[in-house]
């Protein structure tokens, strides 16, 4: 009995040694909130899952999550979640821009969720490959800019509105006083231009004819299925769907390790199990990237 006593001390002493390295990251993933880097340790090579929720307003911090996963080394290509109904036109289109370099790079499949429409669509239209469930609402290639006047109300309570202005058409879009023809064409020149920007990069993205996605882009909602028949979209199925043609184009075996971006701050036992897995952990899908509602393209 003797003899085995160096044996189960090194076994221990081994055992202590594993353990101390699974808590060490494990804390770290924790203290980092979850950090891809940590995980990465030990799900592997994946797929990143780049999530755009809600209007987009600000692209910092899509910008910012997408240059991570492009320079992820254990990230092989991506996928774009997008829930969105469209959002500015500045951002949309740097966050447009940005996809098109990381395309050269990694692979880059668009899933749509419940809605992806007019800004939306525009980012998806920057990938690779664009899933849809058949019913997601997506389209509304257009360009919108809303204006209120409130004029008649004032002179009803009473209350008069002045506007001090440097040049004729500095207070154009002014709610104190009724919309000129001349503003009119002004503005309505503006949204032209902004729409077709819009439609010259959905034509550029998907390598479609500028003339037929000019026949599309009238502003209208279509359905995931309509898309498909329309050429807006090549596939139609789920996220989990859009992550196996992302496996497929590097090479990567089933189920393969998936990264969230700005993961949840969940249990550390739950990334513990999760990332051991490879698989992201419940309410991750729906962490991503949020912004307040914002106007001009907007469904």
């Amino acid at each position: 009995m003797a003899n085995k006593h160096p044996i189960l001390k090194g076994l221990g002493l081994l055992s202590v040694f594993v353990l101390a390295v699974f808590v060490a990251a494990f804390f770290y993933a924790y203290l980092s909130g979850g950090d891809a880097k940590a995980l990465s340790l030990f799900s592997g090579d994946g797929i990143g899952i780049l999530q755009v929720d809600g209007a987009i307003n600000d692209s910092r911090d899509v910008l910012a999550e997408l240059k991570y996963f492009r320079d992820a080394p254990w990230i092989k290509a991506i996928v774009l979640r997008i829930d969105s109904p469209g959002g500015a036109v500045a951002p949309t289109q740097e966050i447009f821009d940005e996809l098109q370099k990381v395309r050269q790079k990694k692979p880059l499949i668009a899933s749509m969720g419940g809605m992806a429409t007019s800004g939306g669509y525009y980012i998806a239209s920057a990938c690779d490959q664009i899933v849809a469930n058949p019913g997601t609402m997506t389209g509304s290639i257009g360009v919108i800019l809303q204006l209120n006047n409130v004029e008649e109300l004032m002179k009803k309570v009473g209350v008069k509105g002045y506007n001090i202005k440097s040049g004729v058409n500095k207070d154009i879009a002014s709610p104190f006083r009724q919309l000129s023809p001349e503003g009119q064409a002004i503005l309505q020149s503006l949204v032209d231009n902004v729409h077709g920007q819009f439609v010259s990069a959905v034509a550029e993205g998907r390598g479609m004819d500028e003339a037929v996605v000019r026949k599309l882009a009238d502003g209208r909602v279509y359905s995931g299925a309509q898309a498909k028949d329309l050429g807006l979209v090549d596939d139609l199925g789920n996220l989990e769907y859009a992550i196996e043609l992302a496996a497929k184009r590097v090479g990567l075996e089933e189920s393969p390790a998936v990264y969230y971006s700005r993961m949840e701050q969940g249990r550390w036992w739950d990334k513990l199990f999760f990332s051991v897995t490879g698989r992201h952990w419940p309410g991750s899908d729906r962490s991503g990237l949020r912004y307040e509602w914002s106007l001009s393209l907007l469904h």
